[in-house]
């Protein structure tokens, strides 16, 4: 049980990695790129939608939403690209980890909540109501 459920999670990563690559390729229909993109981006992003500290909530969220969202990318994707998408997804696993791209992934959810942050500081200011 142990043994299926790494390598259902090596599956897992594995398809993330690859919808990655669908993400950024030209020949991904743009439904598949936008669903793929958001998909990835969640997946590897270190920010959870339900934090794991809270209990079973935390992880539910990893159990069902990625694995979900990777079926409706997969789906979209035509089957010889996807194929194509594993195989250079496997290559990448292979090389050693960027803590660059952490660091990118982590400034690009920093900006968005400081985006906002802002967006939402100048509603209340034009509408006058004091914080």
């Amino acid at each position: 049980m142990i043994a299926r459920a790494r390598a259902w999670a090596k599956r897992i990563k594995r398809d993330v990695l690859a919808l990655w690559v669908a993400a950024a390729d030209p020949r991904t229909p743009w439904q598949a790129k936008a669903v793929s993109a958001a998909v990835a981006a969640y997946a590897l992003s270190p920010i959870d939608l339900i934090p794991d500290f809270i209990p079973v909530l935390g992880y539910l969220d990893d159990l069902l939403i990625v694995p979900l969202g990777i079926l409706l990318a997969v789906k979209l994707i035509p089957p010889g690209l996807m194929v194509e998408f594993r195989q250079r997804a496997d290559q990448l696993a292979e090389r050693p980890t960027s803590r660059i791209a952490a660091l990118v992934i982590v400034g690009i959810w920093l900006s968005a909540l400081c985006l906002l942050t802002w967006l939402i500081c100048s509603q209340v200011v034009a509408r006058g109501v004091s914080l």
